[in-house]
């Protein structure tokens, strides 16, 4: 592999793994809604923090990439080899290895942080709706009355006739 980059391989492995891999994983569904009554609501809120912190990732990957290019650009005197991506020029000069370390272990971050404010959210919601709940008159016998409706009205298939 003396010719090829590391770049070229990472993106020959990322295609491998999309045209691959991918659809054969998708081919495999289920036939019906997967129930999830009979889980503790930890497990429930594990899993939903899973969803989050993956599925915000790739934009704190991206928010996290631009940042640290136009901080290195201020560092070295707004240098044009320094811009961040849209502006990179094709001299550009590329991340060293313990700054893409450095990006991808605060994008992780991110996505933790936003998993976990999710978390407290849902829990306020979840804490509120329950204390509504409570607020109900204690002691107090709730009646639920129906309308009664006469025998002989509703049931007459013939039209009276006055």
């Amino acid at each position: 592999m003396k010719g090829i980059k590391i770049g070229t391989v990472r993106v020959l492995g990322l295609g491998l793994f999309l045209g691959v891999l991918l659809p054969v994983h998708a081919q495999t569904t289920t036939t019906g809604a997967f129930d999830t009554t009979g889980f503790p609501q930890w497990v429930k809120d594990l899993r939903r923090g899973e969803i989050v912190a993956f599925g915000s990732f790739p934009l704190t990957m991206l928010f996290t990439l631009t940042a640290v290019d136009l901080y290195r650009c201020a560092n070295h005197d707004w240098d044009t080899r320094y811009a961040p991506w849209p502006a990179k020029s094709a001299g550009a000069v590329d991340m060293t290895k313990d700054e893409q370390m450095n990006t991808l272990a605060i994008a992780a971050a991110s996505s933790m942080l936003i998993a976990v404010i999710d978390f407290f959210i849902v829990r306020y919601k979840r804490t509120k709706q329950a204390r509504e709940l409570e607020q109900l008159p204690k002691g107090v016998p709730i009646i639920i009355r129906k309308p009664v409706v006469p025998e002989n009205q509703g049931t007459s298939t013939e039209a009276e006739a006055p």
